[in-house]
């Protein structure tokens, strides 16, 4: 072990603990060190963000902070991880997690397997919200004027066929939409796929839990999006901390 590096992390787990900062003595002791040793790495720290010297006592810095944020993340991706992977086993179908920030669609994650692949992304998702379910579920939970400034920057155009026409019908599919009713869509993003989108309620952010279907199993999306229904009021709380991804 290097034993310079242990002291360090000591040092940044006593700081860590004094919600308004320490001075060094009090650092030094309460991390079982020398106070010159305790100077030193202190300095050091601070000199690399990771500690901040304010009125002689010591908080934690940028860098510390950066750090922490990053495990807060990685905590968020894993516990989506995990209920993605529940929901993909449970309906047996690929589970999608979308949600709409920044005036973009965002596909957060998604899970599925070998024998039951994800619709391929040949047309970009942030482009195409008007033609699959993840998006029309994402836009029906805006409000007129952003789903208006959406499709001002992204025109709807088919993507296939079987895709609504223009702007005036795809905004009477969303008004028709329940703001918190699940999206079906037939072959509007993908030939010979089927999807369904479950809308989320989780603060101010519009959120969507999706599934699809090759065409040919198209009779197993109602029942599977019941399950999802039920799988998400279960696991409500995971899914709101997830979002903040």
């Amino acid at each position: 072990m290097i034993g310079s590096v242990q002291r360090a992390m000591r040092l940044l787990e006593a700081v860590g603990s004094h919600e308004r900062g320490a001075p060094a003595k009090r650092l030094a002791r309460e991390a079982g060190l020398a106070l010159p040793t305790a100077y030193h790495l202190l300095r050091t720290l601070a000199h690399e963000g990771y500690l901040r010297r304010e009125h002689g006592l010591f908080v934690l810095g940028e860098a510390a902070e950066r750090l922490g944020s990053s495990g807060v993340r990685q905590t968020r991706r894993s516990v989506i991880s995990e209920d993605m992977a529940h929901w993909r086993d449970a309906v047996g179908v690929p589970v999608y997690f979308a949600v709409y920030r920044g005036g973009e669609v965002e596909v957060l994650a998604v899970s599925d397997t070998p024998g039951n692949p994800a619709v391929e992304e040949w047309a970009d998702f942030r482009e195409t919200a008007h033609a699959h379910a993840i998006g029309q579920c994402l836009l029906s939970q805006l409000d007129e004027e952003a789903q208006r400034d959406h499709l001002s920057r992204y025109p709807v155009a088919p993507t296939t066929a079987y895709g609504v026409p223009d702007e005036q019908a795809l905004l009477r599919r969303l008004a028709d939409t329940g703001r918190m009713q699940p999206v079906v869509e037939f072959q509007e993003y993908a030939l010979g796929s089927v999807c369904a989108a479950v809308p989320i309620t989780a603060g101010a952010t519009a959120a969507t839990m999706a599934i699809s279907l090759p065409l040919h199993q198209a009779d197993r999306l109602t029942p599977a999006v019941r399950e999802l229904q039920h799988g998400i009021g279960q696991r409500l709380g995971s899914l709101a901390f997830s979002i903040s991804i």
